[in-house]
């Protein structure tokens, strides 16, 4: 049986935390996932809306083109998703928002 992963284990996602609180403190907060799973992952969830995601996109200079797009509950929640290295860490971004109807609003 494997060892329980200690706190320790954690400190490469929770030291980019602590880095991008303290660079990027001006921007929105996210939700933040750290998991025993995913050791070396930090993931920041955004939704209320895109620009949030799009803020933390260029700010970690997360080009463009690696950014992926899915819609998902049965087409009414539009899903942004991108990922970079940074300080030793991978760190996951998503942004959700809701998919606009033909009349304008939300499905």
């Amino acid at each position: 049986m494997n060892e329980p992963l200690t706190l320790d284990g954690l400190a490469a996602p929770l030291r980019v935390l602590r880095l991008l609180a303290a660079d990027f403190g001006h921007l929105p907060a996210p939700n933040v996932d750290l998991s025993h799973i995913y050791p070396e992952r930090l993931t920041l969830r955004f939704h209320e809306g895109l620009h949030a995601f799009e803020a933390w996109r260029e700010a970690l200079a997360v080009p463009p083109e690696k950014v992926t797009h899915d819609v998902q509950g049965d087409g009414t929640t539009r899903v942004l998703t991108a990922w970079t290295d940074y300080a030793g860490a991978h760190v996951h971004l998503h942004g959700y928002t809701d998919v606009p109807t033909a009349d304008g609003g939300a499905a």
